[in-house]
């Protein structure tokens, strides 16, 4: 009996042996599996947030770029606007001087003034700080330009004198805002001078 112990003892511990690798093969396979699957699920979330970071930026570029071609557009209208304006006020002078054409020139002028009014106020929504100020300073000199050219045409023969030097007065004090407005803009969308 013990030979035949001993016997079934090598066999049973063979078996074992046997069932043991089998069953640690397999545990390692499934182990490298996991592992396998997790370094994938790893590099698909790194992907996915690289792709992620990618499209961030990108909208924010696209964002940049319809910021800059909103403020553009509102730089076009508000220093098409604000030089019409001036225009007419430099029209309407000449117009009273003349003695002819004064009504068809106010009414050019009130037409200029409130495309001007719109454009502004729609530039306040838009553009930065640094431009508002700039726009802001020509608003105010246009629109003292304004009330006085109002004020002297209403009289015009008392304000003669004033009216005869409110031109040059709009050149020296009303264009050079105007043109700094043009500036600041210019410079706030990257164009140089």
């Amino acid at each position: 009996m013990g030979a035949s112990w001993t016997a079934l003892l090598i066999a049973v511990v063979g078996v074992a042996g046997t069932l043991g690798a089998a069953l640690l093969t397999q545990s390692r396979a499934d182990r490298t599996k996991r592992m396998e699957l997790q370094a994938a699920a790893e590099q698909r979330r790194e992907e996915r947030g690289h792709a992620e970071e990618l499209l961030r930026a990108e909208q924010a570029r696209q964002g940049q770029r319809e910021s800059l071609e909103r403020r553009r557009t509102c730089y076009i209208t508000l220093n098409t606007a604000a030089r019409l304006y001036l225009t007419e006020m430099t029209n309407h002078l000449h117009a009273l001087g003349r003695g002819e054409g004064v009504a068809a020139s106010l009414e050019n002028l009130e037409a200029a003034r409130l495309a001007y009014r719109e454009s502004y106020a729609e530039s306040q929504m838009i553009v930065p700080d640094v431009v508002a100020r700039s726009t802001s300073a020509a608003k105010v000199r246009l629109n003292e330009a304004y009330g006085k050219l109002r004020k002297y045409a209403a009289d015009p023969v008392t304000y003669a004198a004033e009216l005869a030097t409110m031109e040059a007065d709009l050149h020296q004090e009303v264009w050079p805002h105007v043109g700094a407005m043009k500036k600041a803009m210019r410079a706030d969308l990257g164009v140089e001078d």
